[in-house]
C-alpha cells in the first residue's frame, strides 16, 4: 500500500464522520474544516495521487490530529446536553474529557440554572462570596489549625480522685498516729486538705476516735482537740455526727477490744457537744429509739456530763490533766503513792503499769530519787532488794533512760549531808545500796564512783580506850 492512499482514506473516513445524525446544524469548526479539505485537496493536486514530500506529510498528520481533537469536543458537549434534558439522570463526563465531576463547577443536578456552585463562593485560595462578611466564631479544638498556645493563658488543675475506704484509711490512720506524738492540730488539717476525701469525711472523725479508744488519757485528750479544730475547716457537725451514729451502731465490737468503750465514747460525745463539734440536739436524736444496750450507756453517760457541766462551756477536764500539764507536787504525791504500793504489793508489772500511766518521762529521776529516799529512811534489808529489783526492771524496759537514772543519783548525793542529820546510818545505807545497784547493771562505774565517801576518820579523846569513831 502506497503512502498516498493511507491519508486519502482517512480524510474519508473523517468527511463521515461528520455527516453523523446527531449534527444538528452548522458549527464554529465547520469552515475550518471545509479549508482543511480544500488544503488537502490542493495537497492532492486534484487531478490524482502523487508523492508526499515528508513536510507535507508532517503537515497532513498534525491537521488531522488536530480535526479529530475537535470533533471529540464537539461529541462531549453534545453528550452532556442531551442527558441533561432527560428526567432523573445523573450527569457523567466521557471517560477521556478533561472536564471531570471533580473539576466541574455547574450544578450536577441538571435542575439548575447553570450557574456556578455555592453562587461562586469557594474554590482555591477563596474564603467566601465577594462582601460577605463574617462574625467572631469560637475556635474548635478538633480543628486540625488549632493552636493551643494562641487561646490565651491556660490553667492547669490537679484532679485529685476519690479515695477509696481501704485507701483512706492507709492515708489517715498514719496522720493520726503521727498527731498523737506532736499534738498540731494544724499540720493533721493540712494534710487532710491534700486528700480527696469526698463523700466519706465522716471516716476521719470515727477512725480517730476508735485509735484513741485503745490509746492513753492524753490520746484521748488529743482526739477531742482535733475533732474540735477540724469542725468547719475539714468536716461539718453533721459528719461528726454521722460519725458518733456509726460507732454507737460498733459498740458491741468496739468493747472486745476496750470493755470501757461506752464511758469513753459517752465522753467523747460530751466533749463534742461542749465543743459545739456535734449539734446541741444530737442526743435528742436518740430519745427511745436506742435498742443496743451499750449504745444507751454511752448515751446517758454523754448526758449525766452535760448536766453536771451544764454552767461550763467546755468540758476540759474530762479527760482529766495528763503528761506534763500535771502539778509537781502532783506528780510527787503520784510517784510516792506508787512506791509505797510496790512495797507493800511487791508487784513490779503493777508499778511499772502506773508509772507508764503517767506519762511524764521527763520527770522519771523524781522516782529514782523518793525510791533512794524511802531506802535510806527505812530499816531492813527488805527495802533495799525491792528497790533494787524494781529500778532494775525500769532500766532494762527502758522505761527509766540512763539519763534519768543519773540524774535521781545525783541528787541523793547533793542532799546526803542535810539526810545524814536526820538519818545518821544513811551513809552507809547508801554505799551499800549504790554497790548492789552496780552490781545488777542498774548505775554506770562513773556513777558508783561519784558517790560521797565516808567523812574524814579521826582518833576521839583516850578516855574512850583509842576507839575510831565512825
Amino acid at each position: 500500500m502506497s503512502a498516498s492512499a493511507v491519508p486519502a482514506a482517512s480524510a474519508a473516513e473523517l468527511g463521515a464522520a461528520d455527516r453523523a445524525p446527531f449534527a444538528t446544524g452548522p458549527c464554529p469548526g465547520a469552515a475550518e474544516e471545509e479549508e482543511e479539505e480544500a488544503g488537502e485537496e490542493a495537497l492532492l493536486g486534484g487531478g490524482g495521487p502523487r508523492a508526499w514530500t515528508p513536510q507535507e506529510k508532517l503537515l497532513h498528520e498534525a491537521r488531522l490530529k488536530a480535526k479529530a481533537k475537535r470533533r471529540l469536543r464537539r461529541t462531549s458537549s453534545r453528550d452532556s446536553a442531551r442527558e441533561s434534558l432527560s428526567e432523573g439522570a445523573e450527569p457523567s463526563a466521557e471517560p477521556g474529557s478533561p472536564k471531570g465531576k471533580a473539576h466541574d463547577r455547574k450544578s450536577r443536578t441538571g435542575k439548575g440554572r447553570g450557574l456556578p456552585k455555592k453562587g461562586g463562593a469557594g474554590g482555591k485560595g477563596v474564603w467566601g462570596a465577594p462582601g460577605v462578611v463574617y462574625g467572631y466564631q469560637e475556635p474548635d479544638a478538633r480543628d486540625p489549625n488549632y493552636d493551643e498556645a494562641a487561646q490565651g493563658d491556660t490553667v492547669y488543675a490537679t484532679v485529685v480522685p476519690e479515695l477509696e475506704e481501704g485507701e483512706l484509711q492507709k492515708n489517715v490512720q498514719p496522720m493520726v498516729l503521727e498527731y498523737f506524738e506532736h499534738g498540731d492540730t494544724s499540720e493533721v488539717m493540712e494534710l487532710l486538705r491534700g486528700l480527696n476525701l469526698g463523700s466519706r469525711k465522716h471516716a476521719v472523725p470515727s477512725l480517730a476516735v476508735a485509735l484513741a479508744l485503745e490509746g492513753k488519757a492524753s490520746h484521748r485528750e488529743l482526739t477531742s482537740r482535733l475533732l474540735s479544730d477540724l469542725v468547719g475547716r475539714v468536716v461539718t457537725p453533721e459528719d461528726i455526727a454521722w460519725a458518733f451514729d456509726k460507732m454507737l451502731r460498733d459498740l458491741p465490737d468496739l468493747i472486745l477490744d476496750t470493755p470501757e468503750a461506752p464511758q469513753m465514747l459517752g465522753q467523747f460525745i460530751a466533749r463534742a457537744v461542749a465543743d459545739h463539734a456535734l449539734p446541741l440536739d444530737f442526743l435528742e436524736r436518740y430519745k427511745g429509739r436506742v435498742d443496743c444496750e451499750h449504745a444507751r450507756a454511752a448515751l446517758d453517760r454523754a448526758a449525766v456530763l452535760l448536766r453536771i457541766k451544764r454552767d461550763v462551756n467546755r468540758l476540759d477536764n474530762v479527760w482529766g490533766v495528763g503528761g506534763g500539764q500535771r502539778p509537781v507536787k502532783h506528780l510527787i504525791k503520784e510517784m510516792n503513792l506508787l512506791l509505797r504500793e510496790y512495797l507493800l504489793s511487791g508487784e513490779v508489772a503493777e508499778a511499772e503499769h502506773c508509772l507508764r500511766e503517767l506519762e511524764v518521762p521527763h520527770f522519771h529521776h523524781e522516782l529514782v530519787y523518793e525510791a533512794l529516799l524511802m531506802v535510806l529512811e527505812g530499816s531492813g534489808e527488805a527495802p533495799v532488794t525491792m528497790m533494787v529489783t524494781l529500778l532494775k526492771v525500769l532500766w532494762e524496759t527502758g522505761l527509766v533512760t540512763l539519763d534519768q537514772m543519773n540524774r535521781g543519783f545525783q541528787r541523793v548525793y547533793e542532799e546526803l549531808g542535810d539526810l545524814s542529820l536526820d538519818v545518821p546510818q544513811a551513809q552507809g545505807v547508801l554505799e551499800r545500796l549504790v554497790e548492789r545497784c552496780f552490781a545488777a547493771g542498774v548505775i554506770t562505774r562513773a556513777l558508783r564512783d561519784a558517790c560521797p565517801a565516808r567523812g574524814r576518820k579521826r582518833f576521839v579523846s583516850e578516855g574512850d580506850g583509842g576507839q575510831i569513831k565512825q
